[in-house]
């Protein structure tokens, strides 16, 4: 760390805040062709590249207001509540108010200063002020204090952080393919009918999905801040999987302790549960054992697969929320889904879709745990490499 020099992130890059264009003036809108990125974009956003946003502005917008126009490589950090979303634009962008992003000088890769930033980011988030909602200034942000080693090196440790990144996204490309896939097989047989000539088998069973599946519902030890603890029985939460876009649960953040698993739901690895509140609606298969509480649901007893349901339920998603009800969240109601109708194939058809789907799960699941172990391996590293505590030349990926 010898060669590593003590600066600020105003003396390795250009800090650049964002605005937004008036929203009552469709000129700054309409038709426009010029990437606006807002941190709500970043908030799923899995890849480290991003090219637009949800919305584009037109020439009109970027002149009516003071964002600027972004170069390509530059890092997008969200600057205000939630602070810390970092992402390299993937061509010229701008971005609201809710960003200081920083533009790389030339003696910065900028792919290490995505590193930095995103290694730093609970310290940047530390600084932040502000009673309503935490806020970095562009003061704030240039003034960080950063520590950084020659250009060369700096492309050394970027690489190496960087394979792994490729790794990550590349497999999951392939486990999103993977799930279209599964997805659109389902639509063909079950909603097309097209093996069938376009018309549902007269063989096919009418009824409701209580009728061929048990649904129960979890259960919450009550006060729950009471129960939970540093380790002992695993505790899913809705919040664990709103942004997982995998099938599999791989990974729980809190557990339980052992008192209040007689009040809640012991799942084994391989179970099946759907959210029923706050985010209804999300068919997952858990991975490992846990605890589930009574935000989900489950299914102890079913005529269906677990890969046959799981397509079943992303399928019919938007009407099982629209049927939800509540004042604060929409609550999927057990009775709701032991009334929703469903059109029972015969077994042997259920057994020939079974064969095909079965594959693909199991690919996704095998490229899932993978993803999960390089993902280890580059957070284990990250700060390693970006304090100096590592030398790069010790490290074979």
């Amino acid at each position: 760390m010898d060669n590593w020099k003590k600066c600020t992130i105003a003396d390795i890059g250009t800090v650049v805040g964002g605005a937004t264009p008036s929203t009552t003036n469709p000129n700054n809108y309409d038709g426009g062709q010029i990437a606006w990125i807002t941190p709500k974009d970043l908030s799923n956003h899995k890849s480290r590249f991003i090219s637009h946003g949800e919305r584009n502005i037109t020439e009109h917008g970027l002149k009516s207001c003071s964002t600027q126009l972004l170069p390509k490589n530059s890092i997008l950090f969200t600057s205000r509540a939630p602070i810390g979303y970092v992402a390299i634009a993937a061509n010229e962008v701008c971005t609201n108010q809710g960003f200081k992003s920083v533009i790389p000088n030339e003696n910065t890769d900028y792919m290490f200063l995505y590193y930095l930033l995103l290694y730093n980011k609970d310290l940047i988030e530390s600084m932040g002020s502000g009673t309503t909602f935490k806020e970095v200034s562009g003061k704030t942000m240039q003034q960080i204090p950063v520590q950084v080693p020659p250009f060369e090196e700096q492309k050394r440790i970027s690489k190496i952080l960087s394979s792994l990144d490729d790794k990550i996204e590349l497999n999951a490309k392939i486990n999103d393919n993977l799930e279209k896939q599964a997805q659109a097989l389902f639509k063909n047989w079950f909603i097309d009918y097209a093996p069938f000539g376009g018309v549902m088998p007269d063989d096919w069973i009418e009824g409701k999905l209580g009728d061929f599946v048990e649904i129960k519902r979890g259960g919450s030890p009550r006060p729950i801040q009471e129960y939970l603890s540093d380790s002992g029985y695993r505790w899913l939460k809705i919040s664990d999987v709103t942004s997982l876009n995998s099938p599999f649960i791989l990974e729980i953040a809190e557990y339980i302790k052992e008192t209040g698993l007689n009040k809640t739901v012991f799942l084994k690895a391989g179970s099946l549960v759907l959210s029923n509140s706050a985010t209804p609606g999300i068919p997952k298969i858990l991975d490992l054992d846990s605890c589930i509480h009574d935000g989900w649901l489950y299914f102890p007893q079913s005529k269906l697969t677990n890969e046959f349901l799981y397509l079943f339920f992303k399928e019919i998603r938007k009407d099982l929320v629209n049927l939800g009800n509540g004042s604060i969240f929409t609550n999927l109601k057990t009775e709701i889904l032991k009334n929703f109708e469903i059109t029972l194939p015969s077994q042997k058809i259920l057994d020939d879709f079974q064969k095909i789907v079965e594959s693909l799960f199991i690919q996704m699941l095998n490229i899932q745990r993978e993803i999960q172990r390089l993902t280890t391996l580059r957070d284990t590293l990250l700060p390693k490499l970006m304090s100096g505590e590592m030398n790069v030349e010790n490290i074979q990926i």
